[in-house]
């Protein structure tokens, strides 16, 4: 409820909306757990909010007790003791689907990186191309180890 404060001016009961970065990437304060996962995916400017949605539900069915953190305004997700295996990111024109260690799975996701072992899957407003493909693609990074996130210097931590 909106009421004085002490020095009488009144106070906001709403809350304030994420800034959305470069590309309408929500800016999310980095955590651990399904909330700042949540949050980010609320933030998620239009059409990109549905895709996030269905790619956390695909994770969750897929990797059942899947672990979730949101580092470097992105969605990260895991299992406990072998580190992240995938992540999002919204762009201007589409979602960016991260596969840390992407060359492993069969087939390889199409896009390529920068990184020897990471691929990637672009996801535009016409939704997601091949869902099974991409649930196997999740399964099979789940199965084997992921990414520790980097040095402790710069957010990564061994899960």
């Amino acid at each position: 409820m909106a009421g004085p404060t002490r020095f009488g001016a009144e106070m906001s009961t709403s809350k304030k909306q994420p800034t959305l970065l470069s590309g309408g990437n929500p800016q999310i304060a980095k955590g651990e757990g399904d909330a700042p996962v949540q949050a980010y995916i609320e933030a998620m400017p239009g059409w990109k909010r549905d895709i996030g949605r269905r790619l956390d539900a695909l994770i969750e069915r897929t990797v059942p007790g899947v672990r979730k953190a949101v580092k470097w305004n992105s969605p990260f997700y895991g299992v406990e003791g072998q580190g992240w295996f995938v992540s999002y990111h919204c762009f201007t024109k589409y979602v960016k689907v991260t596969f840390f260690r992407g060359t492993s799975l069969e087939p390889m996701p199409p896009g390529e990186s920068k990184t020897a072992e990471t691929r990637y899957l672009d996801i535009r407003e016409d939704g997601i191309p091949d869902e099974p493909q991409l649930a196997s693609w999740i399964e099979q990074a789940a199965a084997i180890p992921g990414w520790d996130g980097g040095s402790p210097k710069n957010g990564g931590v061994a899960m």
